[in-house]
């Protein structure tokens, strides 16, 4: 039976001095960016965002410690691990590490998602910018200490989803708050409006090849004889040709699969390939299911821990589970030309969660990848989202769901809920009008629609509507990458939170910059 965690409170960190950015004059990109970034890191602090995210940062580590008693964590940056005891985390030293740490996770996660890149490029992007390493707070007077990869990749699953959401929500609130005593809170000029919802779907496509049946065969070869080549490397071999022999095979019969097409008798090609790749797929398999056993019984004869080994079991595992099906599906479509039911496809031996996504639209008639949900105020400010890790639902039950989670996460009542025709139904519409919220719910009957646009509130409502889908693309292009690398349902998920709030800083930083530019010309012709 686990206890309690103790109580846990922030311990005021003294902030290091950090060089002057530099003058650069002539680089209008460079000096939008300074300018973002800059206002950014004023938003951080006067918005309360940086506190809370290192607060549940603390009490979701110490949550952990509780339940697990000693948990492997790295505070140093330097990629060495130590074990941290639940006493000797709360208070002193310890503390003030973590929470320097969690300050560095959150910067440094906002300011890769907004440059984007891959862990490795940001690393030795900020090691030679004097701006990132400003605004991540790595730069001292004395020395600058850039984290390295690793580190940068554990700071973005630093904090769960869930908790990513409540500190959103947090921002989101702050921005919403009304004037007092003569200022904003985030000094806005006004409170934004967090009364009216413009929501909408896509699909946020998963990072895979297109799901070729034998496609799948042929990356299951190579990964497992990749796997296989890796043990070896580290001193366990068992009997066997060399790996980059059935490498070498699955990709000759994959290039013949590719030609059967121009090929007059091309369907009884394609069988006889497709034999040829069963046959290999079942003499890769033996051979991995041998390597993992060897590695799971002797792998203190080889360099690694035992972590790092579950790592190479865990990796072999998925994949052996996961190719006879894929195997069989193949066999279906190509050799007994069956079809395969969508929910019953393996569309990836790497993303078990993803789905077959059917909308529809002008050069993605079909997407595989995971449903997304977003709701966004007038301003731009994305206030909802939800990524979907089961079976795509109707876009008409997501309106309820979505509502509530608004109201529940920012302690307020809409006053309006605009959509497409995709959300609209009769249960929908009467569930908005009797809680009193505007039902701006394009119909999908044009008679109806033809007679709703005579009211000139819906009609604007509609017409703001259209720019939803300008800031879904600008949300899915520019903040989640294309496509999205994180791997696994959580990860990606936890990505599209650390996009939520990097996109929401950005927008209230081009705001504030916008605002305070129009008052400097005014104060300007005042004088």
């Amino acid at each position: 039976m686990h206890c309690e965690p103790p109580p846990i409170t922030f311990i005021p960190c003294e902030e290091h001095f950090r060089p002057v950015l530099p003058t650069i004059e002539g680089n209008v990109d460079y000096l939008t960016l300074r300018g973002q970034l800059t206002t950014m890191d004023e938003l951080l602090r006067t918005s309360g965002v940086e506190n809370e995210f290192v607060t549940r940062s603390l009490k979701h580590w110490v949550k952990t410690l509780s339940q697990s008693k000693v948990e492997q964590i790295e505070l140093s940056g330097e990629g060495k691990c130590g074990v941290i005891r639940l006493e000797d985390l709360i208070g002193g030293k310890q503390q003030a590490r973590f929470q320097e740490h969690s300050i560095r996770a959150l910067r440094c996660t906002i300011a890769r998602t907004l440059l984007w890149g891959s862990f490795r490029d940001f690393a030795a992007r900020m090691a030679d910018s004097p701006l990132l390493q400003w605004f991540c707070q790595v730069g001292q007077l004395d020395r600058v200490k850039v984290p390295a990869k690793s580190t940068i990749q554990r700071y973005a699953t630093w904090l769960p989803e869930e908790e990513m959401r409540e500190v959103i929500n947090g921002l989101l609130r702050k921005a919403g708050a009304p004037i007092s005593d003569g200022k904003q809170v985030l000094d806005l000029e006004a409170a934004l409006d967090l009364s009216r919802m413009f929501l909408d779907t896509t699909c946020v496509k998963a990072n895979i090849h297109f799901p070729v049946d034998w496609v799948l065969m042929r990356d299951g070869v190579k990964s497992l004889m990749q796997s296989v080549e890796l043990i070896r490397s580290h001193g366990l071999k068992s009997r066997m040709c060399e790996p980059q022999e059935f490498i070498t095979k699955i990709n000759r019969l994959s290039m013949e699969m590719t030609h059967t097409r121009r090929k007059k008798n091309g369907n009884k090609e394609r069988k006889r390939v497709l034999r040829e790749m069963k046959r290999i797929v079942t003499v890769v398999r033996a051979h991995a299911q041998r390597y993992y056993t060897l590695l799971d019984e002797n792998w203190q004869a080889t360099d690694w821990t035992r972590p790092q080994a579950e790592q190479v079991l865990k990796r072999i595992k998925s994949i052996i589970e996961a190719l006879p099906a894929a195997v069989k599906q193949a066999h279906e479509r190509i050799i007994g030309e069956r079809q395969v039911a969508n929910d019953e496809k393996i569309l990836s031996l790497f993303e078990p969660d993803i789905h077959v996504i059917v909308r529809g639209k002008a050069g993605a008639e079909v997407e595989f990848g995971n449903l997304l949900v977003l709701g966004e105020q007038i301003d731009g400010l994305i206030m909802d989202w939800e990524l979907f890790k089961e079976q795509v639902p109707a876009d008409p039950r997501l309106v309820r769901p979505s509502v509530e989670r608004v109201e529940n996460g920012l302690a307020l009542s809409l006053k309006g809920l605009i959509t497409d025709r995709g959300f609209d139904n009769k249960t929908n519409v009467r569930w908005l009008e009797e809680r009193g919220t505007f039902a701006g719910l394009c119909p999908r009957d044009p008679r109806a629609l033809r007679e709703a646009m005579k009211d000139e509130d819906f009609a604007q409502a509609q017409h703001r509507r259209a720019q939803t889908e300008a800031r879904v693309a600008i949300f899915k292009n520019e903040f989640l990458g294309r496509p999205m690398r994180s791997e696994g349902f959580e990860n990606r998920a936890l990505q599209v939170a650390w996009g939520v709030l990097t996109h929401n800083l950005w927008v209230l930083a081009n705001k504030l910059r916008e605002q305070r530019k129009i008052r400097e010309q005014k104060l300007r012709k005042a004088a």
